[in-house]
């Protein structure tokens, strides 16, 4: 007796000692100051003229509680968290009743968060299960609870939460799944829309519509049993197919979410601005984005590609700083959204050349170097053999220049080139233009086999077009919070690590991918879009059996685009034709009011007339085309025809 009553009195004391704690926790968030919530979660961001961007990831579109369905709001509240007005921002009865579940199965299959705790943890914290998290979620949670009315916390919630494919808030959301004001809501795309946050990826209509309905019916069922619904609404609801809008109404594309993820992945490795300020501070971000360009080539991209289960991804820099100002990572952001630009690696095929060619100048070629074009295999001392073909088994079965290899794109001089400085000179050579990626130390690297990132191969692109300095490409200029203090700059770290004379010579190399002077036994790559150009440039097509890429640049643009199937399936014909003019009609679109695009010519880089195949004299008023040499250069015979390896 005396033990019960010794338990009871413990108990009794623990239950006043937990009380006096709960309200002391109450009375000190009381005289805390109040949470800045206005500002929670809303990122601003502007394009390089300071123009808002009017869709954003992180940026909402503010609504008034008064203008949202009541259907919505129940269907929430019914789902989230059915006692939301009764309680002070937690559910002590669902709590125990979640931790006996919890116990009884042995595995957590039921939370207990409210409204209240998930947009805390939503706009100040991150998602880590640790006790100090939680214990700071439970006191933010206070703090919001005693300083702001329910109403209040309902619409902020509503307002901050994720509904997929980009949409943060209700009205995103409602505009985007079904081109609607929150207001005009059916009961049913209500439903839908309060079943989504609990996961975004797999419960939104566009990307999962059976997962959808299937989570509707579960919102729908708690609506029933808390009264929101009778029965026979209940059994009336999701019997024919509900009509998704999916789109975006400002610009009627959603490729531009594609370059919104690229800004919010840099800002998350920003290491001065944390986590809980991009989550709860109001930032505005001010990001390379040229708007009319990426405009031009989300159009370019939708009007050229006639095969709707072919990809596209495309890149283009200002060479001068290594600003971003467009990105596509797909074809429809609604539909996939794995950025093919930040996450895919594809073979590059015969992009890769423009480096290896480098090194080959840097190695003492000239233009005019010359090796035999013709079917060649080549032996190892370990007896394996390699057997490269040029596109559609076209030789010259003659000696052809530098110059001719790359505006035929010959793998055969590609692969002597290559083999002649050592398989280890290319791989260098990338590196020191900043390409990151791992590359493979073998014959075919020259032809481009080894996969790369398009962000990473544009890096080292970029280093090409800036006239030999590697440069970050990066695309946010500076963070302001919303009061215009500075938060973050953009500084740039260039470094020159090329030499500029042979450089020169490279990009004029790579100009005769679209001079007619070297039609022959075939034509050069890029002369099917050569009547397109307006300026000059620096031009690499690239062609795998899944891939093909088109880069070109000058000192005012690069840009890269490649084309293929997610699924590495072998492309057609079409696809090459497709690449190269979504490349020039953007580019062109680009440059329409540039002047003065090209580099100038270093004083130690001289130009002579020379036949444009063999690099030679020009023999008998034949065509000709200009040469460039580093003076003292070009009249080394010795570098017109290479030892032969074979």
């Amino acid at each position: 007796m005396k033990k019960l009553k010794k338990l009871f009195k413990i108990n009794i004391f623990l239950f006043i000692s937990f009380f006096i704690c709960l309200v002391g926790l109450y009375v000190y968030a009381y005289l805390s100051p109040p949470l800045e919530i206005s500002s929670i979660g809303k990122i601003y961001l502007y394009d390089n003229k300071n123009t808002l961007i009017e869709t954003g990831s992180s940026g909402t579109e503010w609504v008034s509680l008064d203008q949202i369905s009541d259907k919505f709001k129940n269907a929430v509240i019914s789902v989230e968290d059915k006692n939301f007005y009764k309680h002070q921002g937690f559910d002590y009865l669902r709590i125990i009743k979640a931790m006996m579940l919890n116990i009884k199965k042995k595995a957590i299959v039921q939370g207990a968060s409210t409204i209240s705790q998930q947009y805390i943890k939503n706009m100040y914290l991150d998602f880590d299960k640790t006790w100090s998290r939680k214990i700071e979620e439970a006191f933010l949670t206070l703090e919001l609870e005693v300083h702001y009315d329910k109403d209040y916390i309902l619409e902020g919630y509503l307002n901050t939460i994720n509904y997929g494919q980009g949409n943060y808030g209700i009205k995103q959301a409602s505009k985007y799944y079904f081109n609607k004001e929150p207001i005009d809501l059916t009961l049913e795309e209500a439903i839908m829309l309060a079943g989504i946050p609990k996961n975004p990826s797999n419960f939104n209509p566009v990307t999962s519509y059976e997962n959808c309905i299937k989570r509707a019916k579960v919102v729908a069922k708690t609506m029933l049993d808390n009264k929101y619904i009778d029965k026979n609404t209940y059994d009336k609801l999701f019997i024919n197919p509900i009509e998704i809008y999916g789109k975006r109404n400002e610009n009627n594309s959603n490729m531009i979410m594609y370059y919104e993820d690229a800004v919010y992945n840099e800002l998350k490795n920003i290491k001065s601005i944390p986590t809980s300020l991009i989550k709860s501070g109001g930032l505005k971000i001010y990001t390379t984005l040229d708007s009319e360009t990426q405009n031009t080539l989300e159009s370019n991209i939708k009007n050229t590609i006639t095969d709707e289960e072919i990809q596209a991804s495309s890149v283009i820099v200002n060479p001068e700083n290594g600003a971003v100002i467009s990105l596509v990572g797909g074809v429809d952001y609604a539909k996939s959204q794995y950025n093919r630009a930040l996450s895919s690696k594809r073979q590059v095929g015969s992009t890769m050349k423009p480096f290896l060619y480098y090194a080959a100048l840097e190695n003492g070629f000239t233009s005019a170097s010359t090796f035999l074009s013709e079917e060649t295999t080549f032996n190892f001392e370990n007896s394996s053999k390699y057997s490269p073909s040029n596109y559609n088994n076209t030789y010259a079965h003659k000696d052809i220049s530098m110059a001719a290899a790359i505006a035929y794109s010959d793998n055969i001089y590609a692969v002597k080139t290559h083999l002649f400085l050592g398989e280890d000179t290319l791989v260098n050579t990338a590196y020191t233009c900043g390409i990151t990626s791992k590359l493979n130390q073998n014959p075919s690297l020259a032809l481009g086999t080894s996969e790369l990132n398009m962000m990473d191969f544009a890096t080292g692109y970029t280093t090409l077009a800036s006239n030999g300095y590697k440069k970050d490409l990066y695309f946010i200029e500076k963070i302001e919070d919303l009061n215009g203090n500075i938060l973050y700059e953009h500084k740039d770290k260039s470094k020159l690590v090329l030499n500029q004379n042979n450089l020169y010579i490279l990009n004029e190399l790579l100009t005769n991918t679209t001079n007619a002077s070297f039609k022959d036994y075939t034509v050069p790559t890029g002369l099917s879009i050569a009547s397109k150009l307006s300026h000059k440039y620096a031009l690499k097509t690239g062609t795998t059996k899944t891939d093909y890429w088109t880069v070109g640049y000058n000192k005012k643009a690069l840009m890269l685009v490649w084309m293929g199937y997610d699924d590495a399936r072998e492309t057609n014909s079409n696809i090459s034709s497709e690449a190269k003019n979504i490349w020039v009609n953007t580019i062109e679109s680009y440059e329409k009011n540039i002047t003065d695009e090209w580099y100038e010519q270093p004083k130690n880089v001289i130009a002579t007339i020379r036949d444009p195949i063999t690099g030679g004299e020009v023999v008998n008023n034949s065509k000709n085309t200009l040469y460039y040499f580093v003076k003292g250069s070009e009249n080394n015979k010795e570098t017109h025809v290479v030892k032969q390896i074979e």
